[in-house]
């Protein structure tokens, strides 16, 4: 079951270092032609960063790509993504990522001294259109890359996130808390579900909350 992590000395080390890790991505990523920013799910300044049991922890970290439609070839563009992540990885000391379905997810990673818990970053790749609704680049893969695609595939609900989550902080946000960790164990006790990432978990969370002060049931 998930847990919130607790170790603060942790957290701010971690963080802070994946955090400049996907900094450095949005800037390398100007020499792609790719112009990007970045946008943390759950982030530590939120206090939602959590644990399953004793497992490995992942940052996950959204890439908002602001030209996405300049890109017809969707494969193309998560290629060049990957290929600028693998260079500034490789100039932090560290192994190539791995390309799943919907991120690019780092090695472990883990200090030598104090809490040596592994800890990976997973970056999702996003674009908004023109009625603010998030789009995840999902990377279909079949077995045969071959017969492999690459495409774009709404969130549902996203539509003014950020806006939402700024009306609900700070009075209702345990409330947004307690949702999103109840909603990832839902989803981790179903075995079969593998379409709740973090992300949408998260989305989940701030609408159900949004609606309930909306109606005045909070």
């Amino acid at each position: 079951m998930y847990h919130w992590v607790e170790d603060k000395e942790f957290l701010k080390r971690s963080y802070s270092l994946c955090a400049d890790i996907v900094n450095q991505l949005v800037q390398n990523l100007k020499k792609y032609g790719i112009d990007a920013s970045m946008n943390v799910v759950g982030s530590k300044k939120r206090n939602m960063i959590t644990q399953n049991e004793k497992e490995d922890i992942d940052f996950d970290f959204n890439l908002l790509i602001e030209n996405a439609d300049d890109f017809h070839d969707v494969k193309i563009l998560k290629q060049r993504i990957q290929m600028a992540f693998n260079e500034v990885l490789s100039d932090n000391e560290m192994e190539d990522c791995e390309d799943s379905t919907s991120a690019l997810t780092t090695k472990p990673i883990h200090f030598t001294k104090g809490n040596r818990t592994d800890f990976y970053i997973d970056v999702c790749i996003v674009k908004m259109d023109r009625n603010g609704q998030l789009h995840r680049l999902i990377h279909d893969k079949t077995g045969n890359t071959w017969f492999d695609r690459w495409y774009w595939n709404m969130v549902p609900n996203s539509q003014k996130l950020w806006d939402k989550e700024d009306e609900l902080k700070p009075d209702y946000w345990k409330h947004v808390r307690q949702a999103y960790i109840d909603k990832k164990n839902m989803y981790l006790q179903r075995s079969y579900d593998h379409s709740h990432p973090s992300f949408v978990c998260y989305i989940e969370a701030v609408n159900e909350i949004y609606e309930k002060v909306r109606r005045g049931i909070l």
